[in-house]
């Protein structure tokens, strides 16, 4: 059996009519920016987050560019996140004039290390009896952005004390982990409710994916909303009157906005499925010599990728695709070894947990629509391949 990594259609099959009705009424409109669809799914999205604020962009990248500028962070300043991720993360520190800084991830969940946190922020106290100055550029360290890779949050208890201790801003990016679930002060929090503000993406692929680019911005705080409006707006407060300088393009369409609105209603549903698969998977795989993932810090994942470790990746890639079996890579070059940062000076070994991922981690077959039959064709090829 063919089983590709995941499929898209299968959204579009079960709620095709639904869909094609909302995009038809859209173009009766011809409403296709701003309006009624797009602060129709604003409201509904940051309700589903449990955010008081949602505030649809052009795409996930944006979205934290976005929350950066809001939050006043540019030249001067920077910023503490991961290696391993997707290079958008580092890619909006850079776009808004900042220095990105990174520490490690953890061995145990592929999130932020809290530990290397703790010691990278003790060390610039020594170094320059200064919480927030890098001893190193002379930046001042302004926020943490922790990464929810593959849909599992980080330990945001820990990190809004951690940012708290240190005066630091938290800016979630929860670009894979629409609808994950965590705990904070006893409390269950849903990914992009917590932090100062928070970015997702809304890529076809997500979880909650558009037909197109798309993103959102949430926060708790209605200054940095309007803020975030402002700067997505060209700075516009009303038409032809623009209030800052520095804004820009970033909006969610109204034919984006009304597809995602019907496709929200399904999140839960569909995120229930992803994790009944992701837990068949554990069950039935435990006893290969196979790394699994593990939900940790008392957060849920969403199983945007259902990642394992495996030291000889690319022979069992091909073992598997000889099969029928498609996999992929998330992510084989971790970001400071990318070309495009080459000017930060990280040489390899730099971050050693994050370059061990990036040659060990193999995506296999996810998705809500998959079916158990292809469910147990992975299941039987991955327990074949490990045997030979």
């Amino acid at each position: 059996m063919h089983v590709p990594i995941t499929d898209l259609y299968a959204q579009y099959e079960e709620l095709q009519g639904e869909i094609d009705a909302a995009i038809a009424r859209v173009l009766r409109t011809s409403r296709f920016i701003g309006g009624e669809e797009v602060s129709g799914f604003e409201a509904e999205f940051a309700q589903y987050c449990g955010a008081r604020f949602a505030i649809g962009v052009g795409n996930g990248t944006d979205a934290l560019r976005l929350a950066l500028q809001a939050l006043g962070i540019g030249r001067g300043d920077a910023v503490l996140t991961v290696p391993f991720t997707f290079v958008a993360t580092v890619e909006a520190i850079v776009q808004v004039g900042a220095q990105p800084v990174f520490v490690d991830i953890s061995d145990e969940d592929f999130n932020i290390d809290l530990v290397a946190v703790e010691r990278f922020l003790h060390e610039q106290t020594v170094a320059r009896n200064s919480r927030r100055v890098l001893k190193h550029s002379g930046a001042v360290l302004k926020a943490i952005i922790p990464v929810h890779l593959y849909g599992l949050p980080a330990n945001l208890a820990a990190l809004t004390r951690i940012a708290g201790a240190h005066g630091l801003r938290l800016i979630e990016d929860a670009a894979q982990a629409v609808g994950a679930n965590t705990v904070v002060a006893g409390m269950p929090r849903r990914a992009g409710s917590v932090g100062d503000v928070a970015g997702f993406s809304l890529f076809p692929a997500k979880n909650l994916g558009a037909m197109g680019d798309a993103g959102v911005v949430t926060t708790n705080d209605a200054a940095l909303a309007e803020q975030i409006r402002l700067l997505a707006d060209h700075g516009q407060a009303e038409k032809y009157v623009h209030v800052l300088p520095d804004g820009g393009n970033s909006r969610l369409d109204a034919l984006q906005a009304a597809v995602l609105r019907i496709k929200l209603r399904r999140l839960d549903d569909w995120n229930a499925a992803r994790r009944r698969w992701a837990h068949r998977y554990n069950e039935r795989l435990a006893d290969l010599p196979v790394r699994l993932p593990r939900e940790t810090g008392g957060s849920e994942s969403v199983y945007h990728q259902y990642c394992v470790r495996v030291p000889e990746r690319d022979l069992f890639r091909s073992a598997l695709g000889a099969r029928g079996i498609v996999t992929g890579v998330h992510y084989p070059v971790p970001v400071h070894r990318q070309p495009a940062f080459a000017y930060l000076e990280q040489l390899e070994g730099s971050f050693p947990v994050a370059e061990r991922c990036a040659r060990e981690v193999v995506s296999l077959p996810l998705w809500a629509h998959m079916s158990e039959a292809q469910h147990d064709a992975v299941v039987a090829v991955v327990r074949q391949v490990c045997s030979d």
